[in-house]
């Protein structure tokens, strides 16, 4: 489970994907299976979730990782390289960005 704090120093990732509302749940059962077949069995994962806006235009994955290094390698991985063609063919586009906690409330 996801857990945010700026006192715990991990890697986050915010992965935004722009989709056709008639292919959302087709990449949305993508990533599903992405996560739980490939990227949660990576050294370094620690959770992830995914959102959808109301339009269906949207997919957005919130991932936490021991390093920065860690999410790096999953990406370069065989798999992941294959499975990421198949998204990208899925949606407009995608961009995956790390962040750092900052501040947090409530």
């Amino acid at each position: 489970m996801s857990t945010i704090s700026k006192d715990r120093k991990l890697q986050t990732v915010i992965t935004t994907f722009e989709v056709n509302p008639g292919t959302c749940q087709d990449l949305l059962e993508l990533l599903r299976s992405t996560c739980d077949d490939v990227i949660s069995v990576q050294a370094g994962f620690i959770s992830a979730a995914l959102h959808v806006n109301d339009a269906q235009t949207r997919i957005a994955n919130y991932s936490q990782w021991e390093t920065r290094e860690d999410f790096q390698a999953m990406l370069r991985s065989e798999e992941m390289v294959v499975r990421n063609r198949k998204i990208n063919a899925m949606c407009k586009n995608f961009e995956p960005v790390m962040y750092d906690v900052v501040y947090c409330s409530g």
